[in-house]
C-alpha cells in the first residue's frame, strides 16, 4: 500500500517503521505543521495515497476525515478524545462516500479482552454480590481520562452489570493497563490487559488500514475483528 501518515509523533514513527516491514510505502507526512491548514489542503497533500493513519489530537480528527472524504482516501483513526462529535464525523464519511475505520484501542489483545470482560460480566449479572469495577493506568502525556478504550470496556459490560466510575491515572511512561474487577464477599476476580509497547496499537492500525481498501462505510475496528471471527 502507499500510506498517508496524519501525525509524526511516537506512534506515527511506529508505524512508518512496521509498514515498511510489512512491504508498504509512506508517500506522504502530514506532521503539526499543518494542523492549522484547511481541509481542502490537506486533501492535497494526500494524493496518491491507497490509505491514511491519522494519530493526532481529537481537535484535528474532523478536518483530518474531511480531508480524506475530499480526497477519496480511506482513513485510519487511531486518534481518541473525539466521540462528542461521533454522529458528526459519520454523517460526514457516509454522505461523502468516503471509508473510515475508527477503534478506542487497536490492540488485537484487547479487542479480545473486550469479549472476555463481556462475557465475564454476563455470568456475573446472576450473582448480585459482585460490586464491579473498572481500572486504567496510561502515561503522563496521555490526555483524556478515562481512555476510549476504558470507556468502551464500560459500555459493554454496562450492558450486563452496573459499574461505578472508572479509575484511570496518568504517571511515567505506561503503554496501557486495563482491568476489570469482580468483588464479591469472599474473593475477587481481577481480568487484567497489559499492552507491553506502542507496536501492537500500530499494527492494528495497519492491519485495519490492509482490511478497508476497497470497502466505503463508518466502521469500528471491532467489525473487523468480529470478520475474523465469522471466517470458517
Amino acid at each position: 500500500m502507499r500510506i498517508a501518515l496524519i501525525g509524526y509523533g511516537a506512534m506515527g514513527k511506529i508505524v512508518e517503521r512496521l509498514a515498511a516491514e510489512r512491504g508498504h510505502e509512506i508517500v506522504s507526512v502530514v506532521d503539526e505543521t499543518a494542523l492549522g491548514l484547511p481541509a481542502g489542503d490537506v486533501a492535497k497533500m494526500l494524493t496518491g495515497s491507497d490509505a491514511a493513519i491519522d494519530f493526532t489530537v481529537a481537535e484535528a480528527v474532523r478536518r483530518n476525515v474531511e480531508a480524506c472524504v475530499i480526497a477519496k482516501v480511506p482513513i485510519v483513526v487511531g486518534t481518541t478524545g473525539w466521540n462528542e462529535q461521533r454522529h458528526e464525523i459519520e454523517h460526514l464519511v457516509t454522505s461523502g462516500g468516503g471509508a473510515m475505520v475508527f477503534g478506542a484501542n487497536f490492540s488485537i489483545g484487547v479487542n479480545l479482552f473486550y469479549r472476555i470482560a463481556e462475557y465475564a460480566a454476563e455470568l456475573f449479572a446472576k450473582f448480585p454480590e459482585y460490586g464491579v469495577f473498572i481500572e486504567e493506568q496510561h502515561h503522563s502525556r496521555k490526555k483524556d481520562a478515562p481512555s476510549g478504550t476504558a470507556l468502551k470496556i464500560k459500555e459493554l459490560i454496562s450492558r450486563h452489570v452496573n459499574t461505578g466510575e472508572i479509575a484511570a491515572t496518568r504517571a511515567g511512561n505506561i503503554p496501557g493497563t486495563h482491568r476489570v474487577g469482580f468483588d464479591g464477599p469472599a474473593d475477587q476476580i481481577l481480568l487484567t490487559h497489559a499492552a507491553r509497547s506502542r507496536e501492537g496499537f500500530a499494527l492494528g492500525a495497519l492491519t485495519a488500514a490492509e482490511w478497508i481498501i476497497g470497502r466505503t462505510g463508518y466502521f469500528d475496528f471491532t467489525d473487523l475483528v468480529d470478520e475474523v471471527f465469522r471466517r470458517p
